[in-house]
Formats: C-alpha cells, sequence, structure tokens
C-alpha cells in the first residue's frame, strides 16, 4: 500500500483515484457504512432518490472539475432556483429585479432597479452588508427589505449568529443579483449526476489499485509517534502517504480544544401528489424553525408516483453522535485550528484536505479543484 486515506467524500475519492490511475495502491477508510460523504444519496422506502445529508446540487466554472467528473457520471441538466417563503409570499433567491418588482411593484421597482443598476451594474453580484453601505435612500430601502426579510433570521437560524458576526465568506454568497437570472448559481456547468451521487462514487472508485473498508474508524488503526514523527498503521511502520479528510479536532481527542461546527437534523415527510412546492428548495427566511425544505424529485428530475422532502433544522454541533456541516469561522476558532496544523506538521507524510480536515466551506467543485491539485504535489 502506497497511500492510506480517511474518508470517501469528494476530498478523498478524488485523490483515491487519480493516484491509482498512477500505479499506487491506495486503501480508503471509512467510518460510515457507505462511500460519499455527505453527498451520499439513497432510495428511500418509497422508491424516492434523496440526499440524506441534505441537498447538494454541482456547479463550477472550472472546465478540469467538470470534466473530470464527467468520467464519472453523465449529467442531469438542473438548474437550481430557490423560493423564499416570507410571511406566505413565494419570491425568488437570491433577491434579483424579478423579486424586486414582486416586493415594490413595477413602478417603482423600475425606478430602484435603474438607481441599482447605476450604481453597481448589470448581473453585478452585490453582498448584503456592502449594499447596507449605500447612502442612497432607495438603494438603502432595497437593503432594509433584504435585509430584515431574507438575512437576518435566516441567517441567526442557519448560524445562531447576527449577519455582522458571521465571517464575510459566508455572506457573501447570498447576493443581491442585479439582474433576471432566477437561478441560484451562475456557473457556466451545472447539473446533477444522472444516476446520483453515490453511483457516481461507485465509478469512480471501481479501480484495481483502490481498496475500501467501511464501518472503520481510523484512530483504531493508526498511531502518531510524536517523539520520532512516524506513523504507525496497524502496528507497522507505514512510510507512505497519509490524506486525512475528517474532523482533525475529534481524530486527536480534542487535545488542543474542540473546535465548533454548526449541525443538521433533518425531518423527512412523504406526500403521495406528485409535487409539494414551487421549487426543489423553498427557504424560509423569517418563519418556522427550519430553514429549508427541499423537494428531491425536481433536483434529480426523478419520474415516480408520490414526492419526498426534507425539512432542514440548524442545530449547536454538540459531539460526535451529530455531524459537523459548517465550521463556525472566527478568528478564535481559526486560532485553534491551526494549533492542530501546527501540531501534525512535523509529520510530512500527512495532508490535509476537505471542509473538516482545513476547516473552511468548499462547493463541491472547490474541494474537487483542491483535490486534483494536492495530487499534483504528492
Amino acid at each position: 500500500m502506497d497511500t492510506l486515506i480517511i474518508g470517501s467524500g469528494f476530498a478523498g475519492s478524488v485523490v483515491a483515484r487519480v493516484l491509482a490511475e498512477k500505479g499506487e495502491k491506495v486503501k480508503i477508510i471509512e467510518k460510515r457504512n457507505h462511500i460519499g460523504g455527505n453527498c451520499y444519496d439513497r432510495y428511500d422506502e418509497h422508491g424516492v432518490l434523496i440526499h440524506q445529508y441534505g441537498p447538494h446540487i454541482f456547479h463550477t466554472n472550472n472546465k478540469e472539475v467538470y470534466d473530470f467528473l464527467s468520467r464519472f457520471t453523465k449529467w442531469y441538466d438542473y438548474r437550481h432556483e430557490v423560493a423564499g417563503n416570507v410571511y406566505g409570499k413565494i419570491i425568488p433567491i437570491p433577491f434579483n429585479l424579478n423579486t424586486l418588482m414582486i416586493v415594490f411593484g413595477e413602478e417603482k421597482g423600475e425606478r430602484l432597479k435603474q438607481e441599482l443598476i447605476d450604481t453597481y451594474g448589470e448581473n453585478a453580484r452585490v453582498p448584503i452588508l456592502e449594499l447596507q453601505k449605500s447612502s442612497s435612500p432607495g438603494i438603502q430601502e432595497v437593503a432594509q427589505y433584504v435585509y430584515e426579510n431574507i438575512f437576518l433570521k435566516y441567517t441567526m437560524k442557519q448560524w445562531n449568529q447576527k449577519p455582522e458576526e458571521v465571517d464575510q465568506s459566508v455572506t457573501a454568497r447570498v447576493p443581491v443579483l442585479i439582474s433576471y437570472d432566477n437561478r441560484y448559481f451562475q456557473d457556466t456547468y451545472q447539473g446533477m449526476p444522472k444516476d446520483g451521487y453515490t453511483k457516481l462514487f461507485e465509478n469512480m472508485l471501481n479501480h484495481e489499485n483502490i481498496d475500501v473498508e467501511l464501518n472503520k474508524d481510523a484512530k483504531e488503526d493508526l498511531i502518531f509517534d510524536f517523539e520520532n514523527h512516524q506513523i504507525f498503521y496497524q502496528g507497522q511502520l507505514f512510510e507512505g502517504k497519509v490524506i486525512f479528510t475528517g474532523a482533525i479536532d475529534d481524530f486527536f481527542d480534542h487535545c488542543l480544544g474542540r473546535l465548533p461546527y454548526r449541525s443538521l437534523r433533518f425531518e423527512y415527510e412523504h406526500y403521495s401528489q406528485d409535487y409539494y412546492q414551487s421549487h426543489g428548495v423553498v427557504n424560509y427566511t423569517v418563519s418556522e424553525d427550519y430553514t429549508r425544505i427541499t423537494e428531491f424529485k425536481y433536483l434529480t428530475g426523478q419520474d415516480i408516483a408520490g414526492t419526498t422532502i426534507v425539512k432542514e433544522y440548524p442545530e449547536v454541533y454538540h459531539d460526535e453522535t451529530q455531524v459537523p456541516y459548517y465550521a463556525i469561522l472566527s478568528p478564535e476558532n481559526l486560532k485553534m485550528y491551526q494549533k492542530y496544523v501546527d501540531y501534525v506538521k512535523p509529520f510530512s507524510q500527512f495532508y490535509l484536505l476537505g471542509r473538516l480536515a482545513q476547516y473552511k466551506y468548499y462547493n463541491i467543485d472547490g474541494i474537487v479543484e483542491e483535490a486534483l491539485k494536492l495530487v499534483q504535489t504528492l
């Protein structure tokens, strides 16, 4: 065995495939009973293809990433549109010029549209906290509506923080769009794996040089000798590469502190009707305890009687019985994370890759890109 990989999500699986094609023997250790990480999907008892860990929609401007994944799947041509439920009124999300006309009416909306275009330009993406800095009364009115009705309560539900306290890399993900484009993403390449994410992973890991062990905690087999900077696997000195994609604080038993995350709780419901709601995802920005409802048939294009939805409830991450979904980025938390990076730095064969291992937010394309870059440096 040349390389040991901890975790079978996109980070670990992409690295495994590329190294295997270069002739390396690769072993993946996966704690869960399935491959695919949080992108794992499966058929529920009603035959509906669901995403077990919440909706994942692929989109990218990176042709290399798109071409690489296209080796393992065909694509369902899905363009993600999100609606917001604001006191019962359904509006496009992110807030765009269509939303502007619904909220303010055509006459006033046209005046505000022109002011937004004159200030920021057509097709601009303006973070709400940036919009609030405008001295224009009209733009201020738009900013105030977006802040109070789309951003404030939703953000507080999601992060249990005020928007001003949330890292800018997060707040910038929900901009105001100066366009009539209702798509949630404007990337060149968009879609869903035609046969599902799990099938994509099965194809990616189907290689004679890749061995996958499920239901296995890597901590049982790996020992780090900090005195001699050596790694032992199953009692034997291991001199190959170790790619770690999990939560680094948990792996080292929180010896330098517990890194904070936000977790999620999902409640699935099935209905006998063809569709439950108007869009694949509807965000509940001012009401309800859940942040959004996802209806999977929109995402996958599956033709089946009945429909399954999931309601998404953000939670404080307490312990390893939950899934750590989102790193809570702050100077204090990043300082603690850096201590873990420094802690493992003496092990030159040990690499950190992925949302948890790098304590940052990645879209699917971002982590595939990072994995391809890492392989080039190994």
